[in-house]
């Protein structure tokens, strides 16, 4: 009987794939490895793996000029990835670390809500190293490497969404457990799926649109029902983590949701 490291849904793009699975075992045990000595976690990326990071970037690119906020491309820009090769999660977190101070780990996989909170606390953001099943180029049901660098990344270098992202982590410090639920899908419907208007029309800077081809080009284009955000009705709303989102939220910019969010943790007793 196979013995997985890393446990994969029966919908997964990669679940009857021995190959895939295996790799991602081994990705596992790369980025455990090194948490336990103190060092970046590298991967030595295959010609496929490449080349599924190849047709991701340049779908997305082709949507950004219209569909991303001004703040990510600007991160991109500073970030400068190249199509042909996949970075090393260990060379963008010293880029960042310079810019903003925020540190990527390397994680094997998912983590606990409180623990990946928490750990924005001291700005480090736990990141996967793994990249998405090469069947399925543009599609992910899981966070992946895409995921971490060309949505979260760029974003963690805007020294205000870092300055955010680090109060919404300290928040989860004092939280309970149903706090910390909350603070959760207040960071889903912000920091992954957020909404902000930019020259007249919604833009994405949360990093699952920003990072799933097929869902930026549908969620700004009139059809998903976009609602100003409203912390005290977002933070109990119910989402979808494997499908397209069928709710999104939207800012006047990103300090003022946050600011929103803010004040609900201060009613709540978690002010920072």
């Amino acid at each position: 009987m196979r013995v997985s490291l890393v446990e994969l849904d029966a919908d997964h793009p990669g679940f009857r794939d021995a190959e895939y699975r295996d790799r991602r075992d081994l990705i596992a045990v790369l980025a455990a490895e090194a948490a336990e000595r103190g060092e970046p976690s590298r991967v030595d990326y295959t010609a496929t793996e490449t080349a599924t990071w190849t047709t991701a970037f340049d779908a997305l690119t082709t949507l950004y000029p219209t569909h991303a906020c001004r703040e990510h491309e600007d991160g991109l820009s500073l970030l400068g990835f190249s199509r042909d090769t996949i970075p090393q999660l260990a060379d963008v977190s010293r880029v960042l670390e310079r810019r903003t101070g925020f540190r990527l780990q390397a994680v094997a996989g998912l983590v606990s809500a409180r623990e990946f909170l928490n750990s924005l606390a001291d700005r480090v953001f736990c990141a996967t190293q793994y990249i998405r099943h090469h069947s399925r180029p543009l599609y992910t049901p899981e966070p992946d490497v895409v995921h971490e660098l060309m949505g979260h990344a760029p974003m963690l270098a805007d020294p205000e969404l870092a300055e955010l992202t680090e109060r919404l982590g300290r928040a989860s410090l004092r939280a309970d457990d149903t706090q910390t639920r909350q603070l959760a899908t207040l960071y889903w419907f912000t920091v992954e799926y957020g909404v902000v208007l930019q020259d007249g029309r919604p833009r994405a800077y949360g990093a699952g649109l920003l990072s799933s081809f097929g869902e930026l080009g549908q969620a700004l284009d009139g059809t998903v029902e976009i609602r100003p955000f409203d912390p005290a009705a977002a933070r109990d709303a119910p989402y979808p983590i494997t499908t397209y989102q069928p709710l999104l939220w939207s800012v006047g910019s990103i300090r003022e949701g946050f600011a929103s969010i803010a004040a609900w943790w201060r009613d709540e007793g978690l002010s920072t």
